[in-house]
């Protein structure tokens, strides 16, 4: 059970998140964090000690929560093939993620890349993961049964993770996510073709 000072900072890191993820670090600011809460600048600095430390965990903790979430659908699929499928389908509705403002890796790794070294390196990381929990999700289709041998897992690991995060950016952009369905349609429809 949270005490009720965890409660408190739990609530502000969840309130601040999508503001975070909306604005970007850079363009969130103090005041729009308790504008969503409603506390007063004392109680926010009694859990943080300033943007910066705020910023932190804020990152941290949507990153933590996408990485939750998208194992928690992953592991839904009792294939290797379901599996992928469930990871596509994540990004299906790229106007209404679960998190206002689109995916909070690609926002985050976008913005640190230069203006944030430690963010930067924490992101590489995941995507690194990420890509390794990918590979070895296809490998293990392989090595089943399911895929031919003939389908390059880190080749289309990286295929699908660029191709349905740039997605999500252009269908954000443009303001429809019709080109994600097609686009998560060729990309099921390649892995299909190395079934066996």
């Amino acid at each position: 059970m949270l005490t009720k000072a965890e409660r408190t900072k739990q609530f502000i890191l969840e309130t601040a998140a999508p503001i975070f993820n909306q604005k970007g670090i850079s363009g969130a600011n103090i005041d729009d964090v308790l504008a969503a809460t409603k506390l007063t600048k004392g109680c926010l600095y009694g859990h943080f000690e300033g943007k910066e430390d705020l910023a932190l965990q804020v990152v941290d903790f949507m990153l933590n929560n996408n990485g939750e979430k998208m194992l928690l659908t992953i592991s839904k699929g009792k294939t290797a093939k379901a599996k992928v499928f469930a990871f596509l389908d994540f990004y299906k509705d790229p106007l209404n993620t679960y998190l206002k403002g689109g995916c909070p890796v690609f926002n985050i790794a976008v913005e640190s890349d230069d203006n944030f070294p430690a963010i930067k390196e924490k992101i590489a990381g995941i995507i690194r993961h990420g890509q390794e929990l990918f590979v070895s999700i296809l490998n293990q289709g392989i090595a089943g049964g399911e895929f031919s041998n003939k389908l390059d897992p880190a080749v289309y690991a990286f295929k699908a993770v660029a191709a349905v995060e740039g997605a999500v950016v252009m269908c954000r952009s443009m303001n429809t996510a019709k080109p994600m369905a097609g686009l998560l349609r060729g990309l099921k429809a390649e892995l299909e073709s190395y079934a066996i």
